[in-house]
Formats: structure tokens, sequence, C-alpha cells
């Protein structure tokens, strides 16, 4: 691992001008902050394993604004929260660093790029219809996002599995999730509970937990500079409110001015609905996304689905981002009185904004209570049981996805307890392996960076396209 070194150990980002002075509230810089935020906006492929990864590399490794530790208990808390855990642990960071506009500045960046990406993406599927250059595209990217999550798992393992115990919660996860479907929730519990009970046995009442001392620099800001705030109900209160009203106002809006029966009331119930259950990430509460849009709602045909995963795999931002393809596509079809175009537009933005919005109301109502529970070494002992459980789910990810994008066909094995999905070898893609065992030398071999990787990988897939069309 390789940390980047600054004249007197201190980063640029932290040397202070008489122009930009933080408030008390801030432990960096504002504008340090807001263009860490925006360039760690522009690398958030790969799911939420890739995601966190970027900022573990970003906010912990380089710049050393956080220490290992600390934000681990972010992504313990974020982890038991409907939503995507990526964006809500930029949130708590960015809280953290920060204050409130800390929080708002970094959850807004972190998804801003993909909105935007998508949006256009869904416009050329809808408009174009025949996406081929995209698609080679899609055949380098998906391959190297393999890659990236990967080295995630990796990366995340060495510092969140430094016992033998540990790493037995993260096999177990991994078995419960990809071999029995055990549900995520319970594996989360599960996790928590194990790792309460290991603590209690060890003396101190805590698993051993953080980076091997060789493994991860200290950070250039102490735990106590971090922003705090005193949790009270007066302030839980008005965040709640404003945040509730937030959250529906759109819905409302559109309710007032297209009526209660158009398809932009169904849709933002629909995707508000559908943003709290979402725990486990985007695939454990896609497979009800897509049965409702396809089959109760109309607004997808079979197997479109399919193809709005594919645009959203490879854009930044969340993977959940992909309910903003199904809401563009249903409201280009079915307009009502509206521009097919104008109608897209509006259904995009209005389920993004239902979907994203709770997360910054979770994080912002939690944060305070989790901090003060930093020091209560039995919430420590369960949630470090919990980030060993995220090794395995994250590891599960890359296995559904490298069966998803190696192979055409999967085939599902069931026996008894037993829930398999396996691959149907004869439908080996052999340019996606190809681009995969390269992505793979890029990643582990020459050490380059996210996107440098997603651009070679995304050159060898138009590439091999142009040579089959020759």
């Amino acid at each position: 691992m390789r940390v980047r070194r600054h004249p007197g150990g201190v980063p640029p980002e932290l040397r202070q001008t008489s122009a930009e002075t933080p408030r008390a509230a801030d432990v960096v810089p504002f504008g340090a902050a807001v263009r860490t935020w925006f360039l760690i906006s522009l690398q958030t492929f790969g799911g939420p394993a890739g995601q966190i990864a970027v900022m573990q590399r970003t906010l912990v490794d380089e710049n050393r604004w956080l220490g290992q530790r600390r934000f681990l208990h972010a992504l313990n808390y974020c982890m038991l929260l409907p939503g995507p855990e990526a964006q809500q642990l930029a949130i708590y960071t960015g809280w953290l660093l920060n204050g409130l506009r800390g929080g708002l500045v970094a959850g807004t960046l972190f998804v801003l790029p993909g909105v935007v990406a998508l949006l256009v993406l869904s416009g050329i599927y809808v408009r174009f219809g025949d996406t081929s250059v995209v698609e080679a595209v899609f055949l380098g990217l998906g391959p190297a996002v393999i890659a990236i999550v990967v080295q995630a798992v990796v990366r995340v393992s060495r510092r969140a599995l430094p016992s033998a115990d540990l790493v037995g919660v993260a096999v177990s996860a991994f078995l419960a999730l990809s071999v029995f479907s055990v549900p995520f929730p319970a594996v989360v519990l599960s996790a928590g509970v194990v790792g309460w009970a290991l603590g209690r046995r060890r003396r101190g009442g805590s698993v051993e937990e953080g980076p091997r001392s060789d493994s991860a620099p200290a950070p250039l800001i102490s735990d106590d500079a971090l922003h705090t705030e005193r949790p009270s109900l007066a302030r839980g209160a008005v965040l709640l409110a404003v945040g509730l009203a937030l959250w529906s106002a759109p819905v409302i809006a559109v309710a007032l001015l297209f009526g209660s029966d158009s398809i932009f009331v169904d849709q933002g119930l629909f995707f508000s609905g559908a943003a709290l259950v979402t725990f486990g990430g985007a695939y454990a509460v896609l497979a009800y996304v897509a049965h409702q849009a396809v089959s109760v709602y109309g607004w997808l045909a079979p197997g479109e689905m399919v193809r709005g995963l594919a645009l959203a795999e490879t854009t930044p931002g969340p993977l959940i981002m992909v309910v903003q393809f199904v809401a563009f596509v249903g409201a280009y079809r079915d307009p009502g009185t509206l521009d097919p175009w104008a109608a897209a537009v509006i259904a995009a933005l209005l389920t993004s904004w239902v979907t994203f919005v709770p997360c910054f109301m979770f994080v912002l109502l939690g944060a305070p209570y989790v901090e003060r529970l930093r020091s209560n070494q039995h919430l420590t002992a369960a949630l470090t049981g919990i980030t060993a459980a995220v090794v395995g789910v994250i590891a599960n990810l890359a296995v559904y996805f490298a069966l998803n994008t190696l192979f055409a066909q999967t085939m599902a094995v069931d026996h008894g307890p037993v829930h398999l999905q396996l691959p149907r070898v004869e439908t080996l893609q052999v340019p996606a392996l190809a681009i995969t065992a390269f992505a793979l030398a890029l990643v582990f071999w020459r050490g380059w960076s996210v996107l440098r990787t997603l651009g070679a990988c995304a050159l060898a897939g138009i590439a091999w396209y142009l040579a089959r069309s020759w």
C-alpha cells in the first residue's frame, strides 16, 4: 500500500490560509473537503465494495483524515440501515469532518454524477434501442468492475479480519448468503450476536479489531478532533420533521399537478417504499423491483431490467440507481398528457429523490448516538462481528457479479437447504474472461487506479467489438 508523503507530514488539503479558515465544526477546510468528495464521486464504480474501497483509499490511506477503526465504526452503523450503505458512509464521514454541511455535500456529490450519467444512458436506450457500441464499452467495463471488487475484498479483509474467529464469521456469512440463501438481515443480526459473544469471551469485552500496526497509517486528525454533536430529542424531532417534509414534498407536488392516478405518484410511492427495504444493498431488493415493474405496473418489458442493471453497474454511484432507469423508461412509454421526454426526466429525478433523501435523514439522526456509543465495548464487539460479515457479503457480491458477467446463462440448484446459482460452463464468454484477467493484472500487478483500469478495459471492449465487426 502506498501512502502519499507530504513535507512536514501535513497534506496540502490541511494547510489553511487566511482566505480559507474552517468553521468551528470543520476538521478540514471545507473547500478541500468539497474537492475531495467531487474526486471520490467520479470513481464510485463497482458497487458498494468498490465505492467503500475508494473512500478507504482516499480518506484513510492517502489523506489520512480518518483512522481505520473510526472508518469501520461508521461503516458498521451504515450497514444496519436501509439504503445504499456506501452513500450513507459518505454522509457519515462528511459529517465527521465538516458537520451538517459536510454530510449534505458528501452525500449529494456521491450520487450526482451517477444520476446525470444514467439519465443520459437511459435517453440513449429509449431513443436508439440498438446500443451495440455502448454494449462493447460495457463488455470491457463489466470485467473491470470484477477486478475492482476483488481488490476491495482483499483490502477490507486485511483490515477487518485480524483474528481467526472473525475470519470464521466472514466465511460463514459468505456461505449463508451464497449457498443457503439466508436473508441478509438474518446474517447481519447473527454476526452481531457472534461478535458480542466473542467479545464477552475475551478479556476487555471486545473482539480484536482494526488494522495491524503495519497495515494502515496513523491518521493526521485525532478522533477527539472530529465533529460531534450532543444528541437530543429536540434535534431529532427537527431533523425528522424536515426530512419527512423534503422526502414527501415532490410526491405531493406531482399528485397536485398531474393527479393522484398519474404514473409519477405510483412511482414516487413505490420507490419510497423500496427505499425502506433495501437492507443488504441493491441486489437484495432488485428481484422485487423487477417483478413489480414488469408484472404489476408494466413499466418495463421482460428482460429490460437486466439491461438497466448493466447500465447502472457501469455508472458511478450506488447500484440501486437502476430504479432511475426503471422510472425513466416507464414514464417515457406512459407519459400521460406530457411530452414523453419531459415525463421521463421528471420520473427519473423524482425516483432518485425519494430513493436517496431518506439516507440523509437516517444517518444524521443516528450519528450523534452512534458516536456516543463508540466506547461501549459490548456494542463495539457486536459491530466488529458485523464488519467481519461484511467481508463475506462483499465476496458474495463479487461471485454473483462474476457469474453474471462471465457466463451468458446460470442455473439454479435447489436441494434441501442448499440454494445455489451455478454457471452453465458452455456459455462462458471468452472475451469477458480475457478482459477480466487483463483487469486483474492491471489492478494487482501494475497497481493501476480505478479510473485508469476502467478506461483501459473500456478500450479493450471496443477493440474486441471492432475486430469482430471486421
